[in-house]
């Protein structure tokens, strides 16, 4: 059954005619009202995930649930469909279990709260925000097993329920959910950070609709979502064909040694509605690399992308969807079944946009984006200090972002582009360890007339023994260039004993057992190229050279002869790219680099680790 909204005025909202001017003012109070729930979430939360990088996604819905400003699309349309409740004036709700919201939250760290506005006795909104827990308890520290089989393994499942009713605190919920995690004293506080956050929203959304009149703010929400809509299909007509095209790419493994997973989509247009076809996407994993995909997500990742890619001055918000057909295979791994393991979904989220760049830019290549968004790094490092006391520290490293067609990608930059880094200050005088090195992959980024950004090279020294834990990815299928651009480099992991011997370790590991002064290169890849990178301008790679992003041996990449000092050679430059030019095939749309059985072949002189083993179905392994 659907949930019961109780309202005590069931006068219905007037349409109202909204002027320029006004819609203006209002698009930009909700735009305002968004950024003070991330300044109030990042000055009340404790943890680092959430305090230092911002791991948090602020919503804030009109009276149906559809979202306004915000960033992962709302959940709040099937939440209101399928949750048998009711919601009143003082009800709040709580939940983490990503398979009771559809995928709204895609692994049960993140905990998200739904808060309902009510004004005069009429429902005008919600505003909601979900953050990234650092403990919630399960089988291993950060709740994040790589080789988890289930969820039940992966920590507390938190299905939706009141944490407020009719105003009232439900404490005893809280003690029993902060009884399963190991820094209770942080998930309170990044809770209630989250709460405050959705009620700073609420406010401004009651003084917005005190201001104007709630008809006129009710009116200018439908009238943001409308505009949004017009945008979006005028978009959709310009960027997407009739003609169907498919685009795939790989995570390269479920840290079991399986791998790599396939993802696949087709892309085409049916009149003014885009479909999104996700067949052909390889069966869930039996670890913890799903990724349960809910289709309003996705639907608002490919509009963020379809406005950065082709007019960023668009508010992005729910206006669009009824334009886009998400069809995604039950079983499959961005629709696992229950109870299957989603912890590890990160990399598959990352991957989703690189290959939202590969569909979009096949009609239109000038606009086409190299991979590089591809994960998001992980370190755990845990254990108890010289004083007996315990640390935890959950940190969220950087890649290189891919080559673009206005310019190189950003060096050691976020997936997200709201995140920041943990200050190394605060990493010293927080957990037992230096940070000895924290500075670009020179040559990371792959060439290009464009550069792909570079990855981070960051070195830990640990103070005190414990266990680390690392989940990355691109270690083994390269992030792809275009249009003549080279992939990027690819992530590496070593461990430095205080011994001085060393040994590559994986990108995705757990338990991993370090010494007091021990060290851990934390290197991450490289996004891939754009365009030719016979095309860049030598003084520019000379110039990279003396700022540490190129060597003198990787600017021959660009046909580049230079010294340490910058200095290019022209005429050996001439000479060098003359005869690449001369040697070298056409250049393709895209360069994945080797292919994945030469990958293999060559993954243990390349990277110092096996290669993954082609993944068995278990409905193979059934039938045989």
């Amino acid at each position: 059954m659907p949930a019961t909204i109780v309202q005590t005025n069931h006068t219905p909202f007037e349409k109202k005619v909204i002027d320029p001017v006004t819609l203006d003012i209002i698009e930009n109070a909700l735009r305002n009202a968004r950024i003070e729930m991330d300044a109030t979430l990042v000055r009340t939360a404790m943890s680092p995930g959430i305090r230092e990088q911002g791991d948090a996604f602020p919503l804030i819905a009109d009276h149906t649930g559809k979202m306004i400003v915000g960033q992962f699309g709302s959940f709040i349309g099937g939440f209101l469909d399928n949750w048998d409740g009711t919601l009143e004036d003082g009800d709040m709700i709580f939940l983490s279990d990503p398979y009771s919201c559809a995928g709204a939250v895609s692994h049960s760290n993140d905990w998200l709260v739904l808060l309902p506005v009510f004004k005069d006795g009429r429902l005008i909104a919600y505003t909601s925000m979900f953050g990234h827990q650092s403990d919630i308890g399960g089988k291993v520290v950060g709740s994040m097993p790589i080789n988890a089989r289930s969820i039940f393994e992966e920590g507390v499942r938190i299905p939706p329920v009141k944490i407020w009713k009719k105003g009232e605190y439900n404490e005893d919920l809280m003690k029993l959910v902060m009884h399963q995690t190991r820094k209770p004293d942080w998930c309170q506080a990044d809770l209630n950070a989250l709460i405050a956050s959705c009620r700073v929203a609420a406010r401004r959304v009651i003084e917005m609709a005190a201001r104007f009149g709630d008809d006129v703010y009710i009116s200018a929400t439908q009238e943001l979502l409308a505009r949004n809509h017009r945008a979006m299909k005028s978009l959709i007509a310009m960027a997407i064909g009739e003609e169907p095209v498919s685009f795939e790419d790989y995570i390269c493994d479920d840290g079991m040694g399986s791998g790599p997973y396939k993802i696949k989509c087709t892309m085409w247009r049916e009149g003014e509605k885009v479909v999104l076809d996700f067949a052909g996407t390889d069966p869930q994993s039996q670890a913890s690399i799903n990724f349960y995909l809910n289709e309003n997500m996705f639907k608002m990742f490919f509009g963020i992308y379809m406005i950065m890619v082709f007019d960023p001055q668009i508010l992005f918000n729910d206006g669009f969807y009824d334009l886009i057909d998400v069809r995604i295979p039950d079983g499959s791994l961005l629709k696992p079944k229950f109870p299957a393991a989603l912890s590890g979904r990160t990399h598959a989220l990352g991957r989703i946009f690189d290959i939202l760049g590969g569909l979009l830019g096949q009609k239109t290549p000038e606009f086409l984006n190299a991979a590089g968004f591809s994960s998001s790094p992980h370190l755990f490092y845990s254990g108890n200090d010289k004083k007996g006391d315990w640390f935890q520290l959950f940190q969220i490293g950087f890649g290189g972002i891919p080559g673009r067609p206005m310019g190189d990608g950003p060096d050691g930059h976020s997936l997200w582009p709201g995140f920041t880094n943990v200050p190394n200050e605060f990493l010293e005088r927080y957990f037992p360890l230096l940070i000895e090195r924290y500075e670009t992959e020179p040559d990371s980024g792959g060439a290009g007339l464009h550069r792909g950004g570079n990855g981070i090279h960051m070195t830990y020294r640990f103070l005190a023994s414990g266990t680390i834990s690392i989940h990355d990815d691109r270690w083994f299928v390269p992030p792809w260039g275009v249009n003549g651009g080279e992939p990027g480099k690819r992530a590496r992991k070593v461990l430095e004993k205080a011994d001085g011997t060393a040994q590559i370790i994986g990108n995705k590991v757990e338990d991993v057992h370090v010494d007091e002064g021990d060290q851990l290169h934390f290197i991450t890849w490289g996004g891939g190229g754009w365009g030719d990178p016979l095309d860049r301008d030598p003084a520019l790679v000379g110039k990279e050279i003396t700022q540490g992003l190129v060597t003198v041996e990787g600017a021959r990449a660009y046909g580049v002869i230079a010294g340490p000092d910058g200095a290019v050679d022209q005429a050996a430059t001439e000479a060098l790219r003359a005869k690449v030019r001369a040697e070298r095939p056409a250049l393709e749309l895209f360069n994945y680099g080797p292919a994945v059985e030469q990958l293999r072949a060559d993954c243990v002189a390349e990277t110092g680790l096996p290669a993954p083993i082609q993944p068995r179905w278990a409905t193979l392994e059934a039938a045989e």
